[in-house]
């Protein structure tokens, strides 16, 4: 990563996430997925890119009787998210940046984090490797292709979650920058996830907690199709086939 990048997410006035909402909905695909493994497993889960840890604590409730560890190369970051969570250790993404064992996790949840990213293909190698055969991916990144954005386009604006600059907003609504580099659409997400190894089990929708107040009830409807909704989630499983080193 550039030190103007590192510079960027560094900086805690920075937004890191899209809201409690989607960090709930995403827990409960989690919780769902470990329970089908059978009661009173603990599964091992990483959360990869951590931050804070607020997206992480909000979920802590659904995911009890399990260990969960923060993850993030920021140590400003994590000295944050030590207040909120029982473990949290510094890693990096690509090419056994991760402090962890080839198939030594359970669950790895991404959330928020590949759309940041310069080599988004070295991260979901690096993600296969930590994971078990049949180990579960829960990721979560802003639709290029939301119900809005469609519209937008259409008149020649720039769409919500894309940036072209980190020093400022240029042609899209918003106020704040927040550094993506990638934008996927719910078929392309779908695509890279199986190219990259994983097995998609499950995609829906979150909604936004930026859009305006009197639109949220039409962007929590958007939810119902994932395609259209401001937020992908997806349950992903390793695929038993795959080597987990890149």
């Amino acid at each position: 990563m550039s030190p103007a990048l590192r510079e960027f997410y560094e900086n805690p006035a920075v937004p890191v996430a899209s809201g409690p909402d989607r960090s709930r909905r995403q827990a409960r695909m989690l919780a769902r997925a470990l329970n089908a493994a059978g009661p009173g497993k603990a599964a091992t889960i990483l959360d990869i890119g951590c931050g804070d840890g607020t997206a992480a604590a909000t979920a802590l409730p659904l995911l009890r009787g399990h260990r969960l560890i923060g993850v993030d190369w920021s140590q400003d970051a994590l000295r944050r998210a030590a207040r909120r969570l029982p473990a949290v250790v510094r890693g990096e993404l690509g090419h056994g940046g991760l402090p962890f064992a080839d198939g030594s996790a359970d669950a790895c949840v991404f959330s928020e984090v590949v759309e940041h990213l310069v080599d988004p293909d070295a991260a979901l190698d690096e993600l296969r490797r930590v994971l078990r055969p049949g180990g579960h991916l829960l990721l979560s990144t802003p639709n290029l292709a939301a119900w809005y954005n469609r519209g937008l386009l259409m008149a020649g604006v720039q769409p919500v979650f894309s940036e072209v600059s980190l020093r400022g907003i240029h042609g899209r609504p918003g106020r704040e920058v927040v550094g993506h580099l990638r934008l996927y659409t719910a078929r392309a997400l779908r695509g890279f996830l199986t190219a990259s190894g994983f097995e998609v089990v499950r995609l829906a929708g979150a909604p936004f907690h930026g859009v305006p107040r009197g639109l949220r009830p039409l962007d929590r409807a958007a939810c119902r199709v994932p395609s259209l909704a401001s937020i992908l989630l997806v349950h992903a499983r390793r695929r038993e086939d795959t080597w987990g080193g890149a």
